[in-house]
């Protein structure tokens, strides 16, 4: 079975055969009751007992049957869901300063489809670049690293020796040894996967297939299979969802030619088609008595007024294809911080107390941003790597400057019919990029609202930000090639202001890492900003600026939220907002 994988030629079959460095998940095999060690005695770096109730535990060969019964459960409960995948990947190359350093990227944005014996990732984009002529990477190979040997994770293929206990975050877990049967054919996973001691189920994989590398007859190519790190969280009461996954190759590159390379893969949007249903349900469920009459005394509108009105119901169309799409977040948190700093900017330059501008999370991990009537959008990976406050602030006035200029083009979207769009087919058909005249006029404008705002005093901080970026903009093309909107621009008289960058100084933090400040909950798609403790480098090598990080998530157990209240629109007064992680 080739459960996934990313495609890799070898130089001695160039001229004959295609090859994949295959990124799969397979198997695990069953624990006989000889080789089941007690999965009672705790793991010498978990949490304390008392932390936490405990259950009756079962026995150990109670708990790995139940154990291989819950993961084809698991897979069973996906079948008919459709989440989005997101896999972003950095090549790496030595630096004698920073160990290793990003050289190229590659991007992969899809919908998930698990109907059949083989896993499919259909694209949300326009082009898709997998590779070089040597390798490349199959994006349907990272979404198989969500479960273990997909329909095969059973006793006949494996065996699970326990290794004690441990807690993920506040969820105590038995951890299990996996290893392939004897009998066992093909590649097959070998690792230890941390399984929750209630419902059984698999919360963490870490580890490989074996042999690392096989001939594939079939498809007439290398099969190279991946060391990867697979965690999902508890999105609704009983349920654990594939959430993400990050994968790392860092050896020394083999004969092979295979690249050197840090990889992160996202998961979301599986409540989307039951979130949808109940909307349309909850439409079709508003019912009155009698007429209802409008109390308003004015009921003529003056055609400005109707201009306006028009391109408000085009912006609301937008964000809600957007959003059902799984593109947008649902407003939370994370907007009102964003909808407060534009509030400061919009404040101390006296906008009119009538103009409303809103600000949305866009899903992905590259860098983009656009506005679309009077609400700005900026990406979730764009968000993650600011390291203060008035950089932010200044990617915020850019499109802020957009908004301020209506544009014709989008009132096209006032149009119902237009935007009937699959979530496949969304990028694809949208499009929000400014022409360049129209970004160097936003550029100026931004840089007259920052100077008025309380951020003006610490521009050369957004400069070094930018300096930063355009250092390494040769390598991260895809992270910055914005698809739906605009890339971050480059204003000169920005990137004069900041000091010359230092990559060996430890008091100089241009960018965050990716992952930095948002997690996303990958049933409703709602995005909170990460209570982390922002750690000084020891070496220029943790500085790590746009780079792909290994997963260490603080997993906890669902609770039902109380009924989310409608936001309220913030008040026009500036109001100051606490400096973000990594801020002086």
């Amino acid at each position: 079975m080739r459960n996934g994988y990313l495609p890799l030629v070898t130089l001695a079959c160039l001229l004959c055969m295609n090859s994949a460095i295959n990124g799969r998940a397979l198997a695990t095999a069953p624990a006989s009751a000889e080789t089941a060690a007690s999965a009672d005695s705790p793991a010498s770096n978990g949490s304390p007992d008392a932390a936490q109730a405990a259950p009756a535990v079962p026995r150990p060969n109670e708990i790995i049957d139940r154990v291989f019964k819950r993961e084809q459960q698991s897979i069973e409960s996906t079948v008919n869901s459709a989440p989005i995948v997101e896999t972003y990947i950095q090549e790496e190359k030595s630096d004698a300063l920073m160990g290793t350093v990003p050289r190229k990227d590659l991007y992969f944005l899809g919908q998930a489809d698990f109907r059949g014996k083989q896993m499919k990732v259909h694209s949300m984009m326009e082009k898709t670049r997998t590779g070089s002529i040597l390798w490349s990477f199959e994006p349907a190979g990272f979404l198989q690293m969500a479960f273990l040997d997909y329909g095969q994770f059973d006793k006949d293929h494996y065996k699970l020796i326990p290794r004690g206990r441990e807690f993920l975050g506040d969820v105590r877990c038995y951890i299990f040894n996996v290893e392939p049967a004897a009998k066992a054919r093909g590649p097959r996973f070998r690792g230890r996967i941390w399984v929750e001691d209630q419902d059984f189920t698999i919360v963490r994989m870490n580890g490989s297939y074996a042999p690392e590398m096989k001939f594939s007859v079939r498809h007439f190519e290398d099969e190279f299979y991946l060391h990867f790190d697979s965690w999902r969280t508890n999105v609704r009461p009983g349920v654990w969802l594939p959430s993400d996954i990050y994968v790392q190759e860092l050896r020394e590159v083999p004969p092979t030619g295979s690249p050197r390379f840090k990889g992160r893969t996202h998961l979301w949007g599986y409540g989307l088609t039951s979130l949808n249903r109940q909307e349309e349900l909850g439409r079709l469920l508003v019912e009155t008595q009698g007429q209802v009459k409008d109390e308003a005394e004015q009921h003529d509108r003056s055609p400005l007024e109707q201009q306006r009105g028009w391109r408000s119901l085009s912006e609301k169309n937008v964000m809600e294809v957007l959003q059902r799409a799984g593109l947008v977040a649902p407003e939370g948190n994370v907007e009102k911080v964003l909808n407060t700093i534009v509030n400061n900017l919009m404040v101390t330059n006296n906008f009119d107390s009538e103009i409303e501008v809103h600000c949305r999370v866009l899903m992905t991990s590259d860098f983009e941003m656009f506005s679309m009537q009077n609400t700005i959008v900026l990406s979730r990976g764009l968000i993650d790597v600011v390291p203060n406050e008035e950089t932010l602030a200044a990617l915020l006035a850019f499109e802020l400057a957009d908004a301020m200029v209506p544009k014709s083009a989008q009132d096209q979207y006032g149009f119902s019919d237009i935007l009937r769009l699959t979530p496949t087919e969304a990028l694809k058909k949208l499009s929000f990029v400014d022409k360049p005249e129209e970004a160097k006029r936003n550029s100026e404008r931004a840089l007259e609202l920052l100077k008025k705002s309380p951020y003006g005093s610490k521009l050369s901080n957004v400069g070094l930000f930018l300096s930063q970026l355009q250092s390494q903009r040769p390598a991260l093309k895809e992270l910055i090639s914005a698809r739906l909107g605009n890339q971050v621009y480059f204003t000169s008289q920005l990137l004069q202001m900041s000091p010359p960058l230092a990559p060996g100084s430890l008091q100089q933090l241009g960018a965050l890492p990716m992952g930095s400040r948002i997690k996303i909950n990958s049933w409703n798609d709602s995005v909170t900003l990460m209570e982390t403790h922002q750690m000084a480098p020891l070496s220029p090598r943790e500085k790590i600026p746009f780079e792909v990080t290994p997963i260490n998530l603080h997993l906890t157990r669902y609770v039902e939220e109380p009924a989310a209240t409608q936001n309220s629109i913030v008040p026009r007064t500036a109001v100051p907002v606490a400096p973000a992680a990594g801020t002086d």
